[in-house]
């Protein structure tokens, strides 16, 4: 990489990697589509590279009809033991099953809630959590608000929601800034408006 690219966090290195954090780690999401599917993407990561799972991802949005929760709540048997073939995504029984049983919750959630939207943020006060890392060995693997919305969403029957899962899916919808202080994006992704946290 030339001297004149700007400072990333050093995660971002490769040219997939660069893409996804450069336009989409961080950025604040509320389209329940969008959230369901970090939300299937990040339990699937679960002891995976998220390299890997970057590199499925076109191919998961194909075979689970493009994160639609509601069709996705209604995959059968059938449809089950269809995605265990595919090659093209983590062919892991248990986190097939998790994703086909988080889209049911999921609609639940938008019952109750209006929106998961409407229920996830409020684990944040409805704004982005603004950090201040340093490196990424500040970066913490969970946070008390990683804790909570894992309880909570435990409760409602969802699985592959540790508080580890549920914090990499907060950093990647936008509930809290972790770019490091010096990164371009942490600026970017700063409101004018935000409240600064001491991290």
């Amino acid at each position: 990489m030339s001297t004149t690219e700007p400072f990333r966090c050093p995660w971002a290195k490769g040219e997939q990697y660069v893409a996804y954090h450069d336009f989409e780690w961080g950025v604040p999401i509320h389209d329940d589509r969008l959230l369901f599917e970090f939300l299937v993407l990040e339990g699937a990561q679960a002891g995976l590279s998220w390299a890997t799972i970057l590199k499925k991802r076109d191919n998961y949005r194909v075979a689970f009809d493009r994160f639609d929760p509601a069709v996705v709540a209604k995959y059968d048997q059938k449809k089950s033991e269809s995605l265990l073939g595919d090659a093209g995504i983590v062919r892991n029984r248990l986190k097939i099953g998790s994703a086909i049983g988080n889209a049911k919750a999921f609609l639940a959630v938008q019952d109750e809630f209006g929106s998961f939207d409407a229920f996830a943020w409020r684990f944040v006060g409805d704004q982005p959590k603004q950090n201040h890392w340093q490196t990424i060995a500040d970066v913490p693997a969970t946070t008390p608000e990683s804790d909570a919305l894992s309880k909570d969403l435990k409760r409602r029957g969802f699985r592959f929601v540790g508080s580890t899962i549920c914090y990499a899916f907060m950093q990647a919808v936008g509930m809290v800034n972790d770019h490091l202080v010096g990164c371009f994006r942490h600026a970017e992704l700063r409101p004018p408006s935000a409240t600064d946290f001491d991290g």
